[in-house]
């Protein structure tokens, strides 16, 4: 008897080693948080391209093959001066068929005004009724209109004859020139585009959120020229989420060129505090804007307004105050009240 008690207290002894002695805790992930800093700078500086106040795309009013272009991008124009022609052999040939049109409806209404003139006179001879003449003033009618039309027909192919040549309107340069000799082009197709003389413009692309300023300069090697908010676009882009502004430059806007790429100051708003964060603690949701703290041990959402991106830093203005810590990575993956570790930098 004493073997098979020991043999199963061995037995017993073995199965208690298989158990797990202690379940693992989950711990709440680290966030490594990173002080604000405020940012005493009054301007913003942003890359701009000079554009022209007025910039007119041209193109035909009527489809065809392009026979001449007379003109090339950067060339400056007067007004009248011919840009493109279009083959006009279709379009002579609409006006052939147009007035063919209208010397028919012409011989058809004279003879409906012979023929009414003749059954005037049956009438008065009382040989035809009162109704066979109003058919005969009503088939008059009808024939005056047929002429109305074939005329009009034949108005609008001898303007489509002109529209065959197109000229410049506008005094100015061509920005751009797209079409070339012995392309077909369809009615509204951007050919060019003419640069109206007059006040340029620079043009810029603000982040989303942040508010315009009104006022700037635009940076030259030989100083520097003023500028002011002309207009801001109405909605965001689709794909960058910038927003286009145009600032006028108020003088010596004759020492640029159309183009160029130049550096602007913009005047920046100093209502409120800015503050300066790595560009990994903001966090973009359909939300808005925000960072992140830790409060309580939990990551809690701050709505903030974006002033300006740089290569490795935002500016923002925001309920913060200077010093306050805010979670510099991985923000996208956190949730308002999550539970976290903070690790101070």
């Amino acid at each position: 008897m004493t073997f098979p008690l020991i043999l199963l207290s061995l037995l017993l002894v073995g199965c208690k080693r298989d158990e797990p002695a202690v379940e693992s805790s989950i711990q709440a992930p680290w966030v490594r948080t990173v002080a604000v800093a405020s940012d005493d700078r009054t301007q913003i500086r942003l890359s701009g391209t000079v554009r022209g106040r007025y910039e007119t795309p041209l193109s035909f009013q009527v489809p065809g093959r392009i026979l001449e272009r007379h003109v090339d991008a950067g060339q400056r124009v007067e007004v009248g001066q011919l840009l493109f022609q279009l083959d006009k052999r279709d379009l002579m040939a609409s006006v052939r068929v147009a007035e063919a049109e209208l010397e028919t409806a012409k011989a058809s209404l004279a003879i409906a005004r012979s023929e009414l003139k003749r059954q005037q006179q049956l009438m008065e001879r009382d040989f035809v009724s009162r109704q066979t003449l109003e058919r005969f003033e009503l088939s008059l009618r009808e024939s005056e209109s047929r002429r109305d039309a074939a005329q009009a027909v034949l108005a609008q192919a001898r303007n489509g004859l002109g529209y065959a040549d197109l000229s410049a309107d506008k005094t100015g340069v061509l920005a751009e020139v797209t079409a070339e000799p012995g392309q077909v082009v369809a009615v509204g197709q951007q050919l060019a585009v003419l640069v109206e003389d007059g006040t340029l413009e620079v043009e810029v692309f603000l982040a989303d959120g942040m508010r315009p300023p009104k006022t700037g300069t635009l940076e030259l090697a030989s100083g520097v020229l003023p500028l002011s908010l002309r207009e801001v676009a109405g909605a965001a882009d689709p794909q960058s989420r910038s927003w286009r502004a145009r600032y006028r430059i108020e003088k010596g806007s004759d020492l640029l060129s159309l183009g160029a790429v130049v550096q602007v100051l913009l005047d920046q708003d100093q209502q409120g505090v800015t503050l300066r964060v790595p560009l990994g603690a903001l966090d973009e949701r359909s939300t808005g804007p925000q960072v992140w703290q830790v409060i309580d041990g939990q990551a809690q959402p701050i709505p903030v307004e974006v002033l300006a991106l740089e290569s490795e830093h935002a500016r923002i203005r925001a309920s913060l105050a200077e010093g306050s810590r805010i979670i510099a990575l991985g923000t996208h993956l956190l949730t308002p009240g999550m539970a976290v570790q903070e690790q101070a930098r």
